[in-house]
């Protein structure tokens, strides 16, 4: 069996990126940039008035002050959207608005604050704003200047400055298409819940969970339904992924009598990589290619699904988008209660991580860690990781958690 890093590691090693697509500014939101953008203009494009005020002269009014104010001949107004037609010379001004371009021969705006706000002759009582408040041009960003690099996943900060720099339109990474696949005869769509009712069936909460964490993790979920347990109809089942990017099937690779999912998909000519990971839960995970697509073979197992996926596809996903930072964020936590674990093996256990009020991170467990107990997995918001050689941790000792999200640190107040 692999160790988990090694089982990344391959399973990451065999995935590629996406092809590129161009697709509107509006629509590039959490994708990642295929190529650098470089800006064609200056931000700003020219000097502008970063208050409403006057522009001036600041030898004219660096003196001012209210037992000595400055009285200045106003010669035109310039509103934002407008270009002014006069140069401020000795002993003139220019009411303005912020950012309207500063005219010819002024270096300072006064705010209209320290002023008597007048019309055709104004009184500058302060002059602390002699030589500032001036926005020069490409202050921001100068022409030629790459805005954002590739690899970049785009922010609504992002989005902003490709506007403000004429970007329409950017080239990304396309969506990976992930086909799942369930499988096994007591299983059915929520469609079919009469059966459940009934205690013939239980729900695929597998294809719907899939379907969630595709989706969360930035692919296209296409559900190729439940196959039952039988060899030729599972490889009918998986033709219908032609097209797809990513094959993810649930059970069926493990050592049971009806597990035949690796069976039929040798029928189909796949390569199998790997097919055991030393870890618990989601032992039985398998890696290879079906028809030149990759494909991940998770545990039938609800938490198994659930918790290789987040080991193993959520990565692999990330990485057909272009993302640069593949993996979840890992905390060290303090335990405030005790762990055992069972066999050397890496467990990853559903815990709930939270912050103390020092801001340190502290975690317990959701409860009972059977694979099969969805709401353990619901509860959490965190994977502890114990390592194989530390069957026994104590309450106060620090674990390592790989956080499910970043609301951690949340509160419902503004803390500063």
């Amino acid at each position: 069996m692999l160790t988990v890093v090694q089982a990344s590691a391959a399973i990451l090693a065999d995935i590629g990126r996406q092809p590129t697509e161009r697709v509107s500014l509006l629509d590039s939101l959490g994708r990642v940039l295929a190529n650098p953008v470089a800006s064609p203009i200056s931000l700003p494009p020219w000097d502008n008035s970063a208050m409403d005020g006057y522009a001036v002269r600041g030898a004219d009014v660096e003196h001012a002050a209210s037992e000595h104010p400055v009285r200045l001949r106003v010669i035109e107004s310039v509103a934002a959207g407008a270009f002014p037609a006069l140069t401020v010379t000795a002993g003139s001004a220019t009411r303005i608005m912020t950012g309207a371009p500063v005219p010819g021969g002024a270096d300072t705006v006064i705010r209209v604050e320290d002023t008597d706000d007048g019309r055709e002759h104004v009184v500058i009582r302060d002059g602390r704003d002699a030589f500032r408040n001036v926005r020069p041009r490409g202050e921001d960003v100068r022409a030629g200047t790459v805005v954002c690099q590739s690899g970049t996943t785009v922010k609504p900060a992002d989005v902003g400055i490709l506007a403000a720099i004429g970007c329409a339109e950017v080239e990304v990474y396309r969506l990976p298409r992930v086909a799942i696949l369930g499988s096994g005869d007591e299983l059915v769509p929520i469609e079919q819940f009469e059966e459940v009712r009934a205690g013939r069936r239980i729900v695929s909460s597998n294809n719907y969970a899939l379907h969630a964490l595709v989706r969360a993790a930035g692919g296209i979920p296409i559900d190729l339904g439940i196959a039952p347990d039988d060899p030729a109809a599972l490889a009918d089942h998986v033709k219908r992924a032609d097209g797809c990017d990513l094959l993810l099937t649930t059970a069926g690779v493990s050592v049971g009598e009806f597990d035949y999912t690796r069976q039929a998909l040798e029928r189909l000519g796949a390569s199998m990589k790997f097919w055991k990971v030393r870890m618990r839960p989601g032992a039985p995970l398998a890696f290879g290619s079906v028809s030149g697509m990759p494909w991940i073979g998770l545990p039938g197992n609800p938490v198994s699904t659930m918790v290789t996926f987040e080991l193993f596809v959520r990565p692999a996903i990330r990485k057909m988008l272009g993302h640069q930072h593949l993996f979840r964020r890992t905390v060290p936590v303090i335990l405030e209660e005790s762990v055992v674990t069972g066999p050397r093996l890496t467990h990853f256990l559903r815990a709930v991580v939270h912050l103390d009020s020092d801001r340190v991170a502290r975690a317990r467990l959701t409860g009972p860690q059977g694979s099969s107990i969805l709401s353990s997995m619901s509860l959490a918001n965190a994977l502890l990781v114990v390592p194989e050689d530390q069957p026994r941790t104590e309450a106060g000792e620090t674990l390592n958690a790989l956080l499910l999200g970043d609301d951690i640190g949340a509160s419902e107040y503004l803390v500063l």
